[in-house]
């Protein structure tokens, strides 16, 4: 394996950590600072808009510039924007304004430096000598040990530090995660039609992000595999973050939970693994069908809330198999994704991913609340049944292989 894969991988697992920690330490330090639940939901609720606007038009700007160089000036806005909490809780101390500000702020680097790592990804495959198949197996492997180590990581320092001493652990994996991005060399970050100077771009920021639009909504591949997806996050986000805490709850066990999330990462290592080694095998045709039917199976046992057990089965089959369809998307991104619009393309989705998480739970809330946690997981168990129906029957996804030019440019 080349180093460049190397730098790639090291940059974004200390990112996702960096990450991880930081959605678990900052919440608490919110809470232990100020005092105030509605602040820690207030400093949550002020970036997300920001989180949502910078996400998309940053799609714009990774169009315009060199890729790699804004992957690095994202990680490094992440780290200031956290660093600069335990300063100002030395000089002056902190508040709720300082959390707002401040949180805010590193949204405008953590969202499009994920876009950023992803429109560089077929320049890490051409240059790397390594599948497709291959680095999004390593990377699903990668993130998931980083959000596996990220929460137990922060309840530990969080146990031998004070404060926001914390944050500058958070601070130096985004750091650290730039250097290995400036390890990478300058060529990945120019698409390839920007080397042959084929393509510039013309029209304000708008008419561009618009023109990324129309690209996306007139293709039914990219249109469906969205959809899959943000279907996919909004079903997994309410077992994961309110129809298991409520069942946990309810049972007398709550601290099961954690173990759970666990057996759902444990299950997300073995698929990401899996398609590490045996990706390049078999057509993906079926590698699509037994991803997403394999999620609805593991949703289904999951949601049958029956005995703890059998939720312990279902998350692992539900993290087995949704590891193996995130890696399959991102493969098919890569190729799929015209390279002149991969920015604008990309950024929308992962704008979208944001609101996807907080839907799901919401819809999960309302419907325990009115109706029956069993009704509810049974709804959402329906929700991703339907979608299934379609994602096996659409003429879009019937044919996933490489066409032949493709296939022998790779070679």
């Amino acid at each position: 394996m080349r180093r460049v894969v190397v730098f790639y991988l090291a940059s974004i697992t200390l990112a996702v950590l960096g990450q991880s920690i930081a959605a678990i330490a900052l919440p608490l330090i919110v809470l232990t600072t100020t005092g105030s639940v509605l602040g820690t939901g207030a400093v949550a609720a002020a970036t997300a808009i920001p989180g949502l606007l910078a996400g998309l038009f940053m799609g714009v700007v990774l169009d315009r510039i060199n890729r790699r160089t804004a992957s690095i000036m994202c990680d490094l806005i992440s780290a200031a924007s956290i660093a600069a909490l335990p300063i100002i809780d030395l000089i002056t101390g902190l508040n709720i304004g300082w959390f707002m500000l401040f949180g805010a702020l590193s949204t405008l680097g953590d969202g499009p430096g994920i876009t950023a790592r992803e429109t560089i990804l077929p320049a890490i495959v051409r240059h790397g000598g390594v599948s497709a198949e291959r680095l999004m197996g390593l990377r699903e492997t990668m993130t998931t040990i980083a959000l596996l180590i990220g929460p137990a990581a922060a309840g530990t320092l969080m146990g031998f530090f004070e404060g926001t001493t914390v944050l500058w652990i958070t601070a130096g994996t985004s750091l650290a995660a730039a250097m290995m991005t400036l390890m990478l060399p300058a060529v990945v970050g120019r698409s390839a039609l920007a080397e042959t100077e084929t393509t510039k771009l013309a029209g304000t920021g708008w008419s561009q992000l618009k023109d990324g639009w129309r690209v996306l909504l007139k293709s039914r591949f990219l249109v469906g595999m969205t959809l899959l997806m943000l279907v996919s996050l909004i079903t997994v986000a309410s077992l994961q973050g309110l129809l298991l805490p409520v069942y946990f709850t309810a049972e007398g066990s709550p601290e099961l939970l954690g173990f759970v999330l666990t057996s759902l990462a444990a299950g997300s290592l073995l698929g990401g693994l899996v398609y590490t080694v045996a990706g390049r095998r078999g057509r993906r045709r079926l590698w699509f069908t037994l991803g997403i039917c394999g999620n609805a199976l593991g949703f289904a046992i999951a949601a049958t809330l029956a005995e703890i057990w059998v939720v312990f089965l279902g998350a692992f089959v539900l993290g087995f198999f949704n590891a193996l369809f995130g890696a399959l998307i991102s493969v098919l991104n890569i190729e799929r994704i015209p390279e002149d619009m991969r920015g604008r393309i990309l950024g929308t989705q992962n704008a979208l991913i944001p609101a996807a998480a907080p839907a799901g739970i919401a819809g999960a809330a309302v419907m325990v609340e009115f109706m029956s946690l069993e009704t509810a997981a049974l709804i959402f168990l329906g929700l991703w049944v339907v979608f299934v129906a379609y994602g096996l029957s659409a003429s879009a996804f019937r044919n996933l292989e490489k066409s032949p030019p493709e296939a022998a440019e790779e070679a």
